[in-house]
């Protein structure tokens, strides 16, 4: 499923775990087990845990799914935030170049600004 039907963090999302793994793919191989499979799954984690968030059906009043929600918004958060020191760590070991950390970093960006947007939306919505 692609296109207009997801959401825009969502498809952002995906464009960044692109970036990462066609990145990664020209890393050393020294990295390969520790930076470049890092930077893959917190690339990874962030795509499951927005789709985890959209996927949960908040019904009227249905404060515990809202919560439930907002967690799983949180977790891809935590995700992207990760996602970055390990992309700036990875750039000081040389395992990726600077313009390659600096396009990760404003994609990065622009999933935390849309995501935030997001549960700012959801919390007026569910009134959380």
């Amino acid at each position: 499923m692609t296109g207009k039907s997801e959401l825009a963090v969502i498809l952002k999302a995906k464009e960044l775990c692109s970036y990462v793994m066609t990145v990664t793919e020209k890393s050393p191989k020294r990295f390969r087990f520790t930076l470049v499979s890092r930077l893959q799954n917190y690339a990874l984690d962030v795509i499951e845990e927005l789709y985890v968030a959209n996927e949960i059906f908040v019904p009227g009043g249905g404060q515990k799914q809202a919560e439930e929600r907002l967690s799983q918004q949180r977790k891809a958060q935590t995700s992207l935030r990760l996602l970055g020191y390990i992309a700036q760590l990875a750039m000081e070991q040389e395992c990726i170049l600077p313009k390659q950390y600096e396009q990760i970093t404003r994609l990065i960006y622009d999933c935390r600004n849309l995501l935030g947007a997001w549960m700012n939306s959801d919390r007026k919505r569910f009134r959380l």
